[in-house]
This record gives structure tokens, C-alpha cells and sequence, in this order.
């Protein structure tokens, strides 16, 4: 069993390995909001009129207040449309193009970033090719991840906890990235270009797992004599209709399924009747990530630290504070569903629980947040702010990870893969609902 225990683990790291490479690219870009508002900053033109010097300032300025919320809104809805089309039409496209193309044109882009770091720009054209650049990581990341929330639908819900730890430490790897740039004191364009090249090289480790993930199992002869065992006992034909991810997958499909009367039949799979099924923990992943997104990074992002006084923690506090910490509380959180899934799918703890997280939208907008017009400032200390972070960025991770191992296993082994592909899309759609909310919620700060 040793050869098993070796896939299982093989399986689970290279399903980690492709969710750190989902969101990596979009933490990446958002951790790296030094860089591209120094970049609006600047200007190679000189005018010769003072108005025009002045219009031009006020207009970099524009695209330097609104470039946070612009970028997640350019991330969050073509995550969202593009994680609709993979519900629909992951059983058309073959899940190995799916995949592998999504992350060869996500590493593409990244080499392009890293190029276009040494290129100087005017801060209007700049700004337009960072969006286009993050519709597009974000379209394909879409697809990727459907795709792989999907695939894991096939598998027991322990399987689905790598691809959210995985996505939970790409969060914390970007954050840590960027301070080690900071901290390194080199030239800002210098510690970009270095970060950039940092994500190409983790990207092409999630091509290389995904590669590799079909001959994890094929290689060994004792496990192939077990899928044989497993199938004669369950009387369960192999159907080429299973996506072939390896070996190890379909006998966790098959081990999963019960022998029943019926299993020969291959009904048809019926969104509609999935959505009945999950409706509740998709609606909740929904509205979770809806508030994450609404506060994190349009408004927390903003907020100042009170006991820097001009000293080096000023450069540090957002990265470490806001960044750093959020995400690795969040990875915590996601991780901790592998060995504590708590409260029950069944239980009315677990929308109670993902509702009082409202709460942490007016605590962020009484923080020392800057510029501010509307509301006043109550929780001045930096304290305040970390200790709302932790929780916010846990609770966040924890019962969205939840609910996202829940919504799969509410339906017959036959719809798992639909069923993961739709949780997907609320998890999008949550994202999206969020980008459009955190114009608002600024707006009232």
C-alpha cells in the first residue's frame, strides 16, 4: 500500500500545486500596487503649457485613486463571465486543453509584464495594457479553475482542500515576494522585473505537476491490480467518459460509488436539478466572497498606519499588514478543512456564520483609512486593523473552503464534475458582485 499512499500524496500535491498556479497570477498583479501606481505617476512628456501640466497631473492622479477598484473589476467580472461559459461548456473543450492552455497563456502574459517593465510608458497607455493583461490572466484563470474545481468534484472532498490551501498560499507567496523586493532595496523597476520573472518560474511548476499528474499512478503495477479489484467488487464498467487524469482518480470515482442496481445507466446530467441540490452553499460562497472582495483591497489597502511616523514601516505596512497577513491567515483557514470540517453541510451554523462576517465591512471603514470624506475615524491603532485582518482573512478561507468541499458531495457521483463547475461560477460570481460593490463602499469612506 505504500505505492498508493505515495499517489495519494502525489495526487494531493500536484492539486495544490495547480491551485497556487489559479490565483497566483491575480495576487501577483494586485500585491503589486507599488509598482504600478509609481509607474502612473510618472511622465516622459514635458508640456510646455502650465494648464497642460496641470491637467495632466490631475489625470494621472485619477488613474492612480481608481486604479484599485478598476483592477478588480477588470479581474472580477471576466472571471465571472468566463467561469459561466466553463459551466457550460467543459464537456465540449478536453480538459487537458482546458488546463494546459489556460496556464501556457497566463506564463505569457507574465513574460510579457516582466518585459514591459524595462519599457517606458506614458501613464494612460500603460494603465490600459495592466488591464487588458489582467482580463486576460483572470479570463483563463477562470477556465482553470472550473476546470479543476470540476475535476476534484470526481474525487473524495479532502481533494478539494489542496486546490483551496493551494490558492490560499498563492496569496501569501505574492505578498512575501514583494516585501523581499522592497526589503532587498533595490530600484523599484529592478524589484518588479525580478517578481515577475519569480511568477513565471512558479507558473511553469504548475505546467510541469500537471504534466506529470497522468503518470503518477501508471508506472506502478500494484495499483493498477487494485483498480481491477475495485472494479470487479462494484461491478462498475470502465467508461472513457471519465476524464483521464490518471488511474488513481477513477478508482477514487469508483471506490466512492456505491454498487447499486442502476449504476450501468448513465443519466443525463441536468444543471438545473444540480443547482436545487447546492443552492444554498453555492449562494453562501457567494455572498462570502462578495464581502471579502467588497473590503479587500479597495478599501483596506488605503489604510495608513499610525505609528510609522515616517519610518520604514511605512513602506512595510500595507505589504505586511494587509497582504502578507490577510493571506496567510486565509491559507490557514483553507488549510484547516483537512483535518476539521466544521460545522456540518446540514448545519444552520454555517450561514450564520458566513452572514455575521458583514460585520467587518464597517469595521475596515472606521480604520485610519486615507483619503476619506464621509465617515470618521474610530479605530485609529494599527492593532485594530491586524487583529480585524486575522479574522476577516480566516473566517474568509475557512468557510469558503467549506462550502466549496460541501456543494459536490450534496450530488450523485455522476454529477460531482457539474456540480464543482457550478460552485466555481458562484465563487466568480461572488468575486464580481464584490468588484462592483467596493466602488460603493470606498465611495462612502
Amino acid at each position: 500500500m505504500a505505492a498508493v499512499n505515495n499517489e495519494y500524496f502525489g495526487v494531493w500535491l500536484v492539486f495544490f500545486m495547480l491551485g497556487l498556479g489559479t490565483l497566483l497570477p491575480w495576487n501577483f498583479f494586485m500585491t503589486a500596487t507599488m509598482y504600478f501606481t509609481n509607474r502612473l505617476k510618472d511622465s516622459s512628456l514635458v508640456d510646455s503649457s502650465a494648464n497642460q501640466t496641470e491637467a495632466s497631473s490631475e489625470h494621472r492622479s485619477l488613474l492612480e485613486a481608481k486604479f484599485n477598484n478598476v483592477m478588480t473589476l477588470c479581474a472580477m467580472l471576466p472571471l465571472l463571465i468566463c467561469t459561466c461559459l466553463n459551466s457550460f461548456l467543459h464537456s465540449l473543450i478536453p480538459q487537458r486543453l482546458r488546463v494546459m492552455g489556460s496556464l501556457l497563456i497566463i506564463m505569457l502574459v507574465f513574460i510579457a509584464t516582466a518585459v514591459l517593465v524595462k519599457v517606458p510608458l506614458e501613464p494612460l497607455p500603460f494603465f490600459s495594457i495592466t488591464m487588458v493583461k489582467i482580463i486576460i490572466i483572470n479570463s483563463f484563470g477562470a477556465v482553470l479553475q472550473g476546470s479543476l474545481f470540476g475535476m476534484a468534484g470526481l474525487l473524495p472532498a479532502l481533494y478539494t482542500t489542496p486546490i483551496m490551501s493551494g490558492q490560499g498560499l498563492a496569496g501569501s507567496f505574492a505578498a512575501f515576494a514583494m516585501i523581499c523586493a522592497i526589503a532587498s532595496g533595490s530600484e523599484l523597476e529592478n524589484a518588479a522585473f525580478g517578481y515577475f520573472i519569480t511568477a513565471c518560474f512558479v507558473i511553469g511548476l504548475s505546467v510541469l505537476s500537471y504534466v506529470l499528474l497522468p503518470k503518477l499512478v501508471s508506472t506502478h503495477t500494484h495499483t493498477h491490480t487494485l483498480y481491477r479489484t475495485q472494479r470487479t467488487r462494484h461491478r462498475c464498467d470502465y467508461s472513457p467518459k471519465v476524464p483521464h487524469v490518471s488511474m488513481f482518480v477513477r478508482l477514487c470515482v469508483i471506490s466512492a460509488t456505491k454498487p447499486s442496481a442502476d449504476q450501468d445507466i448513465k443519466p443525463n446530467v441536468s444543471m438545473i436539478n444540480i443547482f436545487k441540490k447546492i443552492w444554498l452553499v453555492a449562494l453562501l460562497v457567494c455572498f462570502n466572497f462578495t464581502v471579502t472582495i467588497g473590503t479587500f483591497p479597495a478599501i483596506t489597502a488605503d489604510t495608513k498606519s499610525t505609528l510609522a511616523n515616517g519610518g520604514s514601516w511605512d513602506k512595510f505596512f500595507i505589504p505586511v499588514s494587509c497582504f502578507l497577513l490577510f493571506n496567510l491567515c486565509d491559507w490557514a483557514g483553507r488549510s484547516l478543512t483537512a483535518f476539521c470540517m466544521w460545522p456540518r453541510k446540514d448545519s444552520v451554523v454555517l450561514p450564520v456564520s458566513i452572514l455575521c462576517r458583514l460585520i467587518f465591512v464597517p469595521l475596515f471603514m472606521l480604520c485610519n483609512v486615507h483619503p476619506r470624506l464621509h465617515l470618521p475615524i474610530f479605530f485609529h491603532h494599527d492593532g485594530w486593523f491586524i487583529f480585524f485582518i486575522i479574522l476577516f482573512a480566516f473566517s474568509n478561507g475557512y468557510l469558503a473552503s467549506l462550502c466549496m468541499c460541501f456543494g459536490p458531495k450534496n450530488v450523485r457521483p455522476h454529477e460531482a464534475e457539474t456540480a464543482g463547475a457550478i460552485m466555481a461560477f458562484f465563487l466568480s460570481l461572488g468575486l464580481a458582485l464584490g468588484a462592483a460593490l467596493s466602488f460603493f463602499l470606498r465611495a462612502l469612506v
